[in-house]
């Protein structure tokens, strides 16, 4: 940075300066993140005192400027040497913050939130040789999100170790849909259908919906508002460019921005569930598992109600399921596919092993 910058507005956003500065195709391919200014300040929750060290490119090394505010309105500016480009800036911790001094606590951060970045993020290692302390950089993030690369470029293997890896699942997923959609909203989806239905799935503490990205930066698990409660068994991501960093939980349930991707990824799982009755009839007992244990059977339950067209009872288990019937050979079987006075599933063969059975909840 520059001396003229460092007088600038405080915290302003350097980043959406910089996009300003650029053609609209170039924004749009840049993929910057930090339009807000908010991001310097965060530095002041765990430091009570900030000192930065900078000298920009094509500067002669006493061209060097340093700056150091406590957070409380003022700040001191002056010229300084510094014999290499770039920017240093050290926090000087409070008291209490001492966790963050931790190797492992820094790493851990890094890891869920900025693992996926474009850029590497690098810690300082030391060493012992011969006597001597060794110095190096080591790079803790993958630096490429999986989500992020082509199709075409990746395989089954690692489609199936990083579903293991946010599902925290032993086993491979069904299937997987991965997407990329641009246009009036723009965004990045990677849905798996477990094997298996989640182990908690019927405790009342159970946790579901997909992590949310925005631009490659972690924000949040379960964002349930992305997903309606039967397909909670579904597990994946949504990497996001329309939302902003500081989203929170109650933002996304009202905003439009939010019930657009649901309604767009509901109809991507349908159409992934449809897909999978259709070409892999060998998997369709082990679907039939996952889903029936996802569906909402119990009692009075509300999510399930069969008839219904609301969204959240589309695909309900007593109309969830991949059956044979007289007019619908291998595909699901959705309510608002039965003939009028005719019970849901009358026609209804579930498909397993090859065999036709009645269907859970069929007339014989």
């Amino acid at each position: 940075m520059t001396l003229s910058i460092i007088w600038g507005p405080f915290a302003k956003s350097g980043t959406k300066s910089f996009l300003e500065s650029m053609g609209s195709d170039q924004a749009k391919d840049s993929q910057l993140i930090g339009q807000f200014g908010v991001g310097f300040y965060s530095a002041f929750i765990v430091a009570d005192k900030v000192t930065v060290r900078t000298r920009a490119a094509g500067d002669k090394p006493e061209n060097g400027v340093f700056w150091e505010s406590a957070g409380e309105g003022e700040y001191t500016v002056a010229d300084i040497t510094k014999d290499d480009r770039g920017t240093e800036i050290t926090l000087h911790l409070r008291e209490g913050e001492d966790e963050f001094l931790d190797d492992w606590r820094v790493r851990s951060i890094i890891s869920k939130y900025s693992d996926h970045i474009a850029l590497p993020v690098e810690i300082e290692k030391q060493e012992e040789k011969d006597g001597e302390t060794i110095v190096s950089w080591e790079k803790i993030n993958k630096a490429q999100a999986l989500w992020t690369r082509n199709k075409s470029e990746i395989k089954d293997d690692e489609y199936n170790e990083f579903y293991k890896h946010i599902a925290h699942d032993f086993t491979d997923p069904l299937t997987w849909s991965h997407n990329r959609v641009e246009g009036k909203q723009e965004y990045t989806s990677l849905l798996y259908i477990p094997s298996q239905a989640p182990w908690d799935m019927w405790n009342r503490d159970h946790k579901h919906g997909l992590k949310l990205y925005v631009q490659r930066v972690f924000i949040m698990d379960d964002a349930e508002q992305f997903m309606p409660n039967y397909l909670r068994f579904v597990r994946g991501l949504i990497d996001s460019n329309d939302l902003p960093l500081n989203v929170s939980r109650e933002i996304l349930q009202d905003s439009t921005v939010t019930r657009n991707l649901r309604s767009a990824l509901t109809k991507r799982v349908l159409q992934m569930l449809e897909k999978l009755a259709k070409d892999d009839a060998e998997k369709i007992p082990d679907l039939l598992e996952t889903v029936w244990s996802g569906a909402e059977r119990r009692p009075g339950g509300r999510s399930c109600q069969p008839g219904s067209h609301r969204e959240t009872d589309a695909l309900c288990f007593n109309a969830y399921g991949l059956f044979r019937t007289n007019r619908l050979s291998g595909r699901l079987y959705l309510p608002h596919e039965r003939r009028a006075g005719e019970d849901l599933l009358h026609h209804g063969r579930q498909l397993r092993g090859g065999e036709e059975q009645p269907a859970p909840g069929a007339a014989a």
